[in-house]
Parts: C-alpha cells; sequence; structure tokens
C-alpha cells in the first residue's frame, strides 16, 4: 500500500543546508573566487559555456561553484537561467577567417600558409603530476606572444581551388533554432550541428572515436583547428547598418575526409565541422567527425548501420541534461508504481505455484 511521506519539505530544507555545507567544506580553507574559477579552470568554464548555450564565463564560474564542481549540474543551471533572458535579436555569422589565433594547426599540410601556431596546448607535455602546484610554486614566465591578427584563410579554400573537396551549398535560408523549436527527424545539417555543440562531449567523443574504430569507416584528417577570438557584430534597425557588440572565443574544426565517390558524387576530399565556444580542442575534433558521419545520406554514401551514422540515435541522446533528467528520476519516489508491480510479481508466483500444485496433485490422482 501506499504510504505517506512525513516531514518530508523540513526534509528537503535540511538537505539544501546540509548541500551548501558541503559545497563550502572546511571552512579553515580559503573560499574559492568566481575570478579564480574563471581565470584557472578555464576548460571546465568553456566546456559549462558551449553544453549550456550561454556566452558568459563569469555565470559558468558561478554554476561551477555552486554545482561543487559538477559540470553537468551546472550546465543544467545555465541553461536554466537562459530560459529567463530575453532574445533582442540575432547576431550575423561570425567571420573565423578574422579570427585572432591563439592556435592553428594543420595536420594535413606541414607548410600551412599562415603558418602554424602551437599556442598553449597540452599536446607536448609529458603528462606527469607537476608537484610544484601543489607547493604554490611559481609559473614561469612564457615568451612574449600575441595572437595572430590578421586574416587566416581556411586550409580547406586552398582544396577548394584544386576542386578537390566537396563545395558546401550556399543557401539563403534562416537555419532552424533549436533552442526554441523542439527537434523532428530528419532534421537538417544546422540543427544537427546545434545539437553536436550543445551535446555532451563525452558522449560525442564516443561516439567518433567508433567511427575512427571502423564503424562507419570514416577516416579523417584534422584539416585545420584554430582557437580565437573573433568579434561578434548585430544589425541595429534604427541604424540601418551592423556594429560590433562584443567577441566570443571559439575552437572551430574543420577534418578532410577521404570519399571515394558515389552514384551521385565523383571521388574527392568531404568535409566535417565543429564549432565551440571557448578553447574546447577534443569536443570540436569530436563534433566534426560525427558531422561527417552523418552526412552519408547527402553524399549517396551506403548506411553501414554503425550508431554514428544513426541521426535519431546520436541527437536524442547526446543531450547530457535531457539524459540526466530521465535517468535520475527513478531515484525519486516511485512508491505506487512499485506498489502495483509488487503485487503483479506476488499475483505471478501465486499463479505458477497454484499451477505446479495442481499438476502434482493430478499426478499424484493417476
Amino acid at each position: 500500500m501506499y504510504v505517506a511521506v512525513k516531514g518530508g519539505e523540513r526534509a528537503i530544507d535540511n538537505a539544501h543546508a546540509w548541500l551548501a555545507e558541503e559545497r563550502r567544506g572546511d571552512t579553515s580553507v580559503a573560499e574559492l573566487s568566481l575570478a579564480q574559477i574563471r581565470e584557472q579552470l578555464s576548460l571546465a568554464v568553456n566546456r559549462v559555456m558551449a553544453e549550456g548555450s550561454l556566452y558568459d564565463p563569469d555565470l559558468a564560474a558561478l554554476a561551477i561553484k555552486q554545482s561543487r564542481g559538477d559540470l553537468i549540474e551546472a550546465i543544467f543551471l545555465i541553461r536554466a537561467y537562459r530560459t529567463t533572458l530575453p532574445r533582442f535579436g540575432y547576431t550575423l555569422p561570425v567571420e573565423t577567417e578574422t579570427m585572432a589565433c591563439d592556435r592553428r594547426i594543420s595536420a594535413t599540410f606541414k607548410d600551412a600558409p599562415g603558418g602554424q601556431v602551437l599556442g598553449p596546448t597540452f599536446d607536448y607535455t609529458h603528462r606527469l603530476l607537476d608537484f610544484k602546484l601543489a607547493a604554490d610554486g611559481e609559473v614561469p614566465e612564457a615568451p612574449e606572444a600575441a595572437p595572430r591578427r590578421e586574416p587566416t584563410p581556411h586550409i580547406t579554400s586552398f582544396l577548394q581551388g584544386e576542386d578537390i573537396i566537396q563545395r558546401e551549398p550556399a543557401s539563403e535560408a534562416t537555419p532552424g533554432d533549436l533552442t526554441r523549436e523542439p527537434m523532428s527527424f530528419p532534421s537538417n545539417r544546422p540543427v544537427r550541428l546545434q545539437s553536436l555543440t550543445r551535446g555532451d562531449e563525452g558522449f560525442v567523443l564516443g561516439m567518433a572515436y567508433s567511427t575512427q574504430r571502423g564503424y562507419a569507416r570514416n577516416h579523417a584528417f584534422v584539416g585545420e583547428l584554430r582557437i580565437g577570438t573573433v568579434p561578434v557584430e548585430m544589425e541595429i534597425p534604427e541604424l540601418g547598418f551592423a556594429i560590433e557588440i562584443g567577441e566570443v572565443e571559439l575552437t572551430e574544426c574543420e577534418t578532410v575526409n577521404q570519399f571515394q565517390g558515389s552514384k551521385t558524387e565523383p571521388p574527392q576530399f568531404t568535409r566535417g565541422y565543429g564549432l565551440v565556444f571557448g578553447q574546447s580542442e577534443r569536443k570540436s575534433i569530436a563534433m566534426a567527425l560525427v558531422d561527417r558521419a552523418l552526412r552519408w545520406e547527402e553524399l549517396g554514401e551506403d548506411n553501414l548501420g554503425a550508431a554514428a551514422q544513426d541521426e535519431e540515435f546520436v541527437l536524442s541522446h547526446s543531450d547530457n541534461i535531457q539524459a540526466t533528467g530521465f535517468l535520475e528520476h527513478i531515484k525519486l519516489p516511485h512508491y505506487v508504481d512499485f506498489q502495483s508491480e509488487l503485487e503483479l510479481v506476488r499475483k505471478l508466483r501465486r499463479d505458477a505455484q497454484e499451477a505446479v500444485d495442481e499438476a502434482a496433485a493430478r499426478e499424484a490422482a493417476e
């Protein structure tokens, strides 16, 4: 039978108070400031902004602090806050060719036009614990470096000049807005890219890794990876022209993929694309790999039955907020549901036992 929970509201208040105490931790240890989180845990801040669909490092730092470092909970907080903000309009598409690049590399051309800029990267570190950090050691000063300010053409534009890479079709259509319209299937590429950039980094990484292991037979090269800031412009109707309203840091990745050709397309290179808020290399590369795997139909390729080629599977399961909500709801009270299933199982067991007893009685009578 259903038993009502008594004192639930008081228990929840106490749980919130205990949570706040646990979040603060040992009060003899200095409390983290939002500036410390923003500046020293910047990659976590970037992930929260990207998957929360809101570019605001200070709010992302606050969400990380409030969530005790649980990034998915922080992303949930940011998305919830985002829904309260008014929408004034849409900015113009950012021009990543004008990006002030802190980092810009290509795995396809050693002497890439515009040069290779290693920038701040873990790629060449030894992955050994640095105990100087535990001792609060001084950080060595880096040599003076400034972002590359001059326009940097994309690597794929040079391949396009030889006409050996797929040309992206131009479109004047306004892309859908996933944050305002529910996703439907089949979707289009702009909506898929929005979903992937908001998607859980671990899930998108797993899907990308599956393509590299042969599920979708989709071998990729990183044509270009660039990180830097781009200006954001918005058209002001009263002025009649666009003005710069700020700038954002982005990570952009374009992959170059081998393509044997199909009934509708000649042999050529094809592309995958990833664009993410902040410095987020792993996510942008993974996004580009999955984007390319999902393009099988428009390129006339065979569907090999790989998970990364299944649009509904990928996009319906990549959102960590939806996944978390559905997963964690099962820990909430389900007393009535469970009691009904408990009674059903008891009845099935009684019926089965009665059937066994009847069979045994008939056998004994014979």
